[in-house]
Parts: C-alpha cells; sequence; structure tokens
C-alpha cells in the first residue's frame, strides 16, 4: 500500500536518511499548501536543501523561519516566478520582451526574487528563457508541434525544427540585447546574489544553445552562470537540436546547478531512471560544487522520489 499524503508538519519530525541533493518544491504540487509541511516532508525524506519552484498556486512563505530553525533546512535555489501563479507567459520570463512595459514589470520581478533569495540566505536566482515575440513564428512553431503530435518525429521533422530554431536564433538579436540589459540591471543593483540562466524546451526559446554562450560571456564581468536542465535538454535533442553532451561539453565549466529529472515519450520532470536521460553522461560533468536538485513532477511520490535519490546515489552522483 503506498503510503498516505502527508498534510501536516506535526507529524514529520523524525529526519530520513539524510541525501546531499535539494528537492523542487514543483514536487509537492498541490498536495502541501504550506512551505513549512513542505520542508518537513523534505526532511522526512533525507533532504536538507529545497529549490523554490514553479507552482499553479504559490505557497506563502510564512513559517518558513520556524520550520527551518526545527530541521535545519535551507533555500539552496528560487526560480524566477516562483512568488506568481503559474502562467504560460510568466513575469520572469520577459526579461527580454519588445514591450518596455513588460520588461520593466520582468525586471521588478526579478528584484523581488533576488531580494527573497537574500533574506532567506538563498544564493542562486535562475532565470528561465522568455520566447521570440513574433507571429509568424509561432503559427510556425504551433503547426510542427501539432505534426509532431499527429506523426512523431522522423528526419525530416528534424530539419524542420533546426531550420524554425534558426529562424528564431536569427530574429532575436533584438530581444536577446534586453535580455542582457534587463539581467545587467538586477545583477549590478544586487551583486551579491548568484543569477543563473536556464534553457526551457520551447522551438521559441530565446535561450538556444548559440544564444545561451552569448548571454553567458556578455554578462561575464558579472559572474552569470548557466543552470543545466536534463530532461528539456534531452527533448530538445530528440527533435534534432544540439545534444545533451553538445550542452554540457560547451557550458559545463559555468554550471553552478543542475535539474536532475527524466524524460520519455515527450514527458518532462520524470524521476531520474525512469526515461532516456543518460546519467553516466551527465554525472561525468556535474562537479562537486555543483547544486543537485530533483524536479519531478507532482505525479510522482515519495516512493518515486527515494527510488530516483537511489538510482542517482548508484550513478555516483
Amino acid at each position: 500500500m503506498a503510503p498516505p499524503v502527508l498534510t501536516s508538519s506535526r507529524v514529520l519530525t523524525q529526519p530520513g536518511i539524510p541525501n546531499d541533493y535539494a528537492l523542487a518544491t514543483t514536487t509537492f504540487g498541490s498536495r502541501l499548501k504550506a512551505i513549512e509541511d513542505q520542508a518537513f516532508a523534505a526532511v522526512a525524506m533525507g533532504f536538507r536543501r529545497m529549490e523554490l519552484g514553479l507552482l499553479e498556486a504559490p505557497v506563502s512563505l510564512g513559517g518558513f523561519e520556524d520550520s527551518a530553525r526545527e530541521t535545519g533546512i535551507v533555500v539552496s535555489a528560487i526560480i524566477t516566478g516562483c512568488l506568481d501563479p503559474k502562467a504560460e507567459n510568466m513575469s520572469g520570463t520577459k526579461l527580454g520582451s519588445l514591450d518596455a512595459e513588460l520588461r520593466e514589470r520582468a525586471v521588478n520581478s526579478l528584484r523581488r526574487h533576488v531580494r527573497l533569495a537574500q533574506k532567506l540566505h538563498c544564493p542562486t536566482v535562475i532565470v528561465r528563457g522568455c520566447e521570440v515575440e513574433d507571429k509568424v513564428l509561432r503559427d510556425e512553431s504551433d503547426r510542427l508541434r501539432a505534426r509532431i503530435i499527429k506523426q512523431g518525429i522522423d528526419d525530416e521533422v528534424r530539419e524542420e525544427v533546426r531550420t524554425l530554431v534558426h529562424k528564431v536564433q536569427k530574429k532575436s538579436t533584438r530581444q536577446l540585447d534586453h535580455l542582457c540589459r534587463s539581467l545587467h540591471t538586477v545583477m549590478s543593483e544586487l551583486p551579491q546574489t548568484r543569477i543563473a540562466i536556464e534553457t526551457g524546451d520551447s522551438f521559441l526559446d530565446l535561450l538556444n544553445f548559440q544564444a545561451v554562450g552569448w548571454v553567458l560571456d556578455d554578462l561575464a564581468k558579472h559572474n552569470l552562470a548557466y543552470w543545466h536542465d536534463c530532461s528539456r535538454i534531452q527533448v530538445r535533442e530528440s527533435k534534432g537540436l544540439p545534444t545533451q553532451g553538445m550542452w554540457l561539453d560547451a557550458y559545463a565549466d559555468r554550471m553552478i546547478g543542475i535539474h536532475l529529472q527524466d524524460t520519455a515519450e515527450g514527458q518532462v520532470d520524470m524521476p531520474p531512471g525512469t526515461g532516456t536521460v543518460d546519467f553516466k553522461l551527465v554525472h561525468g560533468y556535474v562537479g562537486r560544487g555543483v547544486e543537485r536538485v530533483l524536479e519531478i513532477d507532482q505525479r510522482h511520490g515519495r516512493a518515486q522520489i527515494l527510488q530516483a535519490v537511489q538510482f542517482l546515489l548508484g550513478r555516483g552522483f
């Protein structure tokens, strides 16, 4: 019988066997609605660090300090947007928008998250990319995704995906400039907190393989870092875009964190060991100081989380 869902911090008083991973709050989804319950549940599974991730309805952070004092858990990373309800276009993803008002709102959102990180003594804020704002390319992307859903992926589709991403890259120069300026603004104002950029799986994502290198180089003096996402990179690879190994070869030396999750049949955020990600390959690039976060979809419960921990330990992580 599966263990019952834990809904009260009072249920959890004994810590589990410690592990050296962080657990993303997205793993709890709507099951636990209070941050203190999430903290106690994480500790009960052996985690000593948490990542504040994106949820449909973000939890209130009231009560976290008390639970942190009782359990010793800390926040090691915060994803921009975690303070707001999850939406298709989170405000934090609009740092490169062509709309000045949307950019300013995104900058203010990033400021809020960095200030929260400083309040919680969290060292890192993660920024995921925004999409190119072009209706023609969006329509082309929608048609291509619909075709993939209906017909699957073959070499012809992969070539069309590469062509589309190349168009996005050519079209996104101005937005990438806005993105760099937005990041520069916040990093100049609040230099104590490290910011890392992470790609998504959208064909329209500004932070594609080449663009990540450009942004990292442009903001190198501000110590901008790279955050790797195993499942989304694997999804991109399956559609003909640069492989997991290419991303790691290019950016592992600037990587300060990694989301450890698997993917199969287009689903992301699966427990490591249940999909197609080559974790033996990934392990070879993960240095001792890289933060390792399990970011697993809420449909997977406690047993699957603990199995994923065992799988990763068995692969040397």
